[in-house]
């Protein structure tokens, strides 16, 4: 099979409209939307997308850039790819393993790092053939929404519930807690950071598909400081779903029940703006979370599991 591996350019539009329906048909449990691709390259530049071809047709896509969750000195760049079952086994992947890796080579990474689900056997054995190992599993879970009632929402005892749209003042604390919540996730060894107010607010707050009525804060009452949020983030492609994208409580405050009141809140929002289903993952290790999430009726789907590998090798032998 003949094909050639192209880099995209962010002005091309029928290429990221061709990798948007080539990602959203290989990993449907992980779709984009081409209004999240412009949203990622205006707040993360530097990320490339190739696609593969035979004869004109789309068949493979991939993506590799900056881990912004992590140091700009972090040693490894993210790395995704996709290939249409019928073009597997052709070389496809691994040519697009190789554009990817040179990206990250001249970056001066030395090593790359992706997250996929469990329902994708064959991609999770062609990484590991690669050299690939797991570094860590979030078991993840969905709450169907149909026919659902919206839970009762009571916060504990001086501990008041509000969202940022009503609020916008309070994203100084939810920023202050999102340092501490987010130095306490269990990760593979390499710390996540939360960066500055800007960046924070950027990646997590005041963006397409996180609906701030949504944005749930828990408030001292009296004080109005700031001990803990939860947040909806809506699927791209897919807005009848929405992730949770973050639960965090102040260390301080944790065991009281505030985690479960604002996720309370947020499937109470879903239910109210007819919403399908909430998805959600949690590291393995994090168990009271995961109890909070069985508690309220999520149900266990296929596994994500993070990966880290090597680049391909050089051209040059």
């Amino acid at each position: 099979m003949t094909f050639e591996v192209r880099r995209l350019r962010a002005d091309d539009e029928a290429g990221l409209a061709a990798f948007v329906e080539l990602v959203n048909e290989v990993t449907p449990e992980d779709p984009t939307s081409l209004a999240e691709l412009r949203w990622a390259d205006a707040t993360y530049p530097g990320g490339i997308r190739f696609l593969a071809e035979v004869g004109g047709a789309v068949v493979g896509a991939a993506s590799v850039g900056r881990i912004y969750m992590y140091d700009a000195s972090y040693e490894r760049f993210w790395f995704t790819v996709a290939v249409r079952p019928a073009a597997r086994r052709r070389g496809i992947g691994t040519a697009l393993w190789s554009a990817s890796s040179e990206v990250a080579r001249e970056a001066g990474k030395t090593g790359l790092q992706t997250s996929v689900s469990e329902i994708q056997a064959d991609g999770i054995a062609w990484l590991l053939h690669r050299g690939f190992e797991i570094v860590e599993r979030d078991k993840i879970v969905r709450l169907s929404l149909g026919g659902m009632a919206a839970p009762a929402v009571e916060p504990p005892p001086g501990i008041e519930l509000t969202t940022l749209a009503a609020d916008p003042g309070l994203v100084n604390g939810v920023h202050a807690v999102a340092l501490e919540a987010y130095a306490d996730i269990p990760v593979a060894d390499e710390p996540i950071v939360v960066g500055s107010l800007e960046a924070f607010v950027a990646r997590d707050v005041r963006r397409d598909g996180v609906p701030l009525d949504a944005f749930m804060v828990a408030v001292e009452a009296g004080t109005r400081e700031v001990v803990g949020w939860a947040s909806l983030m809506l699927v791209p492609s897919r807005p009848s779903e929405a992730w949770h994208d973050m639960t965090a409580v102040a260390r301080a405050r944790r065991g009281r029940g505030i985690a479960s009141a604002l996720k309370r809140a947020t499937i109470a929002w879903a239910i109210e703006h007819g919403l399908e289903a909430l998805e959600t993952g949690n590291d393995e290790a994090n168990a009271p979370m995961r109890a909070v999430n069985a508690k309220l009726g999520y149900r266990p789907i296929p596994d994500g599991v993070s990966l880290r590998g090597p680049l391909a090798p050089a051209a040059d032998g």
